[in-house]
């Protein structure tokens, strides 16, 4: 619940620009709890707070920008830091082939359905600017990806929210 309390505190400070630094951040990597956050937005909209289409349209801008920074990150670093530190992780050249063959087959795939899995959200953005997949081809599936897991959380808080008795702190 403090999570929440927090949460809906910065959103209705800040509005839409905290739900696109909060989901942007959020899929490069850092601690945000995307899935609670977009739940909260949909609550927020439910309640007359926040407009459901804004909403949804700000958290897939949100969510691509992560992912296309992601994707940059891998693309541009991604091969050479595993070359030079795979070792430490135990993560050999012939795994990063490995792993770069898998996701040249299941890539697209693993983006869209990816989503819906914490941590492999993240993966996936890296591996697919490390295997350099085609920038069209992934902002495609990633632009699916995001959109219907945006809409998901956004729906759920919407419609599962108002059954929930959320501490709503306006200032």
């Amino acid at each position: 619940m403090i999570i929440i309390a927090l949460l809906q505190d910065i959103i209705i400070e800040h509005g839409y620009i905290s739900i696109f630094f909060c989901l942007a951040l959020g899929i490069i990597g850092l601690p945000v709890p995307d899935e609670i956050l977009m739940a909260t937005v949909g609550y927020l909209s439910s309640i007359g707070l926040l407009y459901f289409p804004l909403s949804l349209s700000i958290s897939v801008f949100g969510a691509i920008t992560g992912m296309l920074c992601s994707y940059a990150l891998g693309r541009k670093f991604g091969k050479p830091l595993l070359w030079k530190y795979g070792k430490w992780i135990r993560f050999t050249t012939k795994k990063l082939e490995k792993t770069t063959s898998w996701f040249d087959h299941y890539g697209p795939w693993a983006i869209c359905i990816g989503y819906f899995i914490p941590g492999l959200r993240h993966l996936t953005c890296y591996l697919a600017g490390m295997s350099a997949m085609s920038l069209r081809k992934y902002l495609f599936y990633s632009v699916m990806g995001a959109l219907v897991w945006c809409a998901v959380f956004l729906s759920i808080g919407y419609f599962l929210g108002a059954s929930f008795d959320f501490p709503i702190s306006i200032k």
